[in-house]
């Protein structure tokens, strides 16, 4: 087990790429946490962790708001004992056009997307800190990278993760603390299900590997990520997208 022991913070956990995360730690031998707010799927995924004989805690936590988020990492820390390893997932998006686009809509996914990771990545460093030791995945995106049209917001979001990444692996380095990012392109998760067929099979022709990636795709990586395989590792982005970026 490459993860015996180690507990894990995932925000976002319930549902899609989060529990997938989830549910491969657990397997790996991690004791996990799920910040979300959605406590009825926290609770679900919690006991399908638990069936897999690790302990599970849901959490409510708003990521955009630093003192309920402190309070919800020192909950864990009561409960777990420990934080070994962050994955910053909770995200939104809120679409429009540039000039159509409201301040409430960009405020509230650079709130959620971006905030949140900073707040999460705050809050639970200082414990890591003491220990000398820990492992923080940031989930960015490849619209961080490559920018899409009627995603400005989330486009600035998920490429403000990718620069927070890389200042806090070179601040919290020293005190043995990887911190990376994962920027996972299109996956077949409950939003991408919705999309008209014609527009998946556009998507596909810009993949290289001819198909839409899975949940469980991006969580192998955050595994690696996650685990000692990945022990001289910071700073970094990997980009799991079937080959559709290549800069």
């Amino acid at each position: 087990m490459r993860l015996k022991d180690k507990v894990a913070l995932i925000t976002g956990g319930a549902r899609g790429i989060g529990r997938a995360i989830a549910l491969l730690f657990a397997r790996e031998g991690a004791d996990i946490a799920i910040g979300d707010v959605n406590m009825e799927e926290a609770a679900k995924t919690c006991a399908e962790i638990e069936s897999l004989g690790r302990k599970a805690l849901p959490i409510v936590m708003d990521v955009t708001d630093y003192a309920k988020v402190e309070e919800a990492v020192n909950k864990i820390l009561d409960k777990l004992g420990k934080v070994d390893i962050l994955v910053n997932n909770a995200g939104i998006t809120k679409d429009n056009l540039l000039l159509r686009m409201s301040q409430m809509e960009w405020d509230a996914v650079l709130g959620v997307n971006l905030k949140g990771s900073f707040n999460c990545l705050k809050a639970v460093s200082r414990s890591m800190i003491k220990q000398r030791q820990g492992r923080i995945i940031n989930i960015a995106s490849i619209i961080g990278i490559i920018g899409n049209p009627g995603q400005a917001n989330y486009s600035a979001s998920k490429a403000g993760i990718i620069a927070l990444t890389k200042t806090a692996a070179k601040e919290l380095a020293s005190r043995n603390i990887n911190v990376n990012a994962v920027a996972p392109g299109f996956i077949q998760t409950e939003m991408t299900a919705k999309l008209p067929e014609d527009l998946k099979e556009k998507m596909k022709q810009a993949i290289p590997l001819d198909r839409l990636g899975e949940p469980d795709d991006v969580a192998a990586a955050c595994l690696f990520l996650a685990s000692e395989d990945s022990s001289y590792i910071t700073g970094q982005t990997i980009v799991v997208d079937g080959g559709m970026v290549m800069a």
